[in-house]
């Protein structure tokens, strides 16, 4: 149990880092827009299966659910609504511009962890079948 949060600790802190980088340093229209967005709801996962070892079947979808209804809210200008128009840090982590792009790269991100946890799951069943 304790290796499985171990894992998904570190799979949390380099993703994190990578989406640090991004926002700090890259800014051009395909890997800060586009591939940030995917890997966030990848920071998310991450972070989950860190309290949530084993994990939850539809953890995916819920984690999209969540992405979006973020998205969504921007829509309705939450930073604004609570006041945090002045913090940068708060502003740039709960977002400010709705972007219907940005809730299919969470679906994206989110295909895409379905797709690992499926085969990682696979080959676990392989390896505990030839042993």
């Amino acid at each position: 149990m304790n290796k499985i949060r171990i894992k998904y600790s570190v799979g949390f802190l380099v993703l994190l880092i990578i989406e640090v980088l991004i926002a700090l340093y890259i800014h051009d229209d395909f890997i800060r827009p586009y591939i940030g967005d995917v890997l966030v709801v990848m920071v998310l996962y991450c972070f989950v299966r860190i309290f949530i070892p084993n994990g939850v079947k539809l953890m995916p979808l819920y984690i999209f659910i969540f992405a979006a209804g973020m998205e969504i809210l921007q829509y309705f200008n939450l930073v604004e609504v609570l006041g945090l128009e002045n913090n940068r840090f708060l502003r740039i982590m709960i977002g400010s511009v709705f972007d219907v792009k940005d809730i299919i790269c969470y679906g994206v991100g989110c295909a895409i962890i379905t797709a690992v946890t499926v085969i990682c799951r696979k080959v676990n069943e392989r390896i505990k079948e030839n042993n």
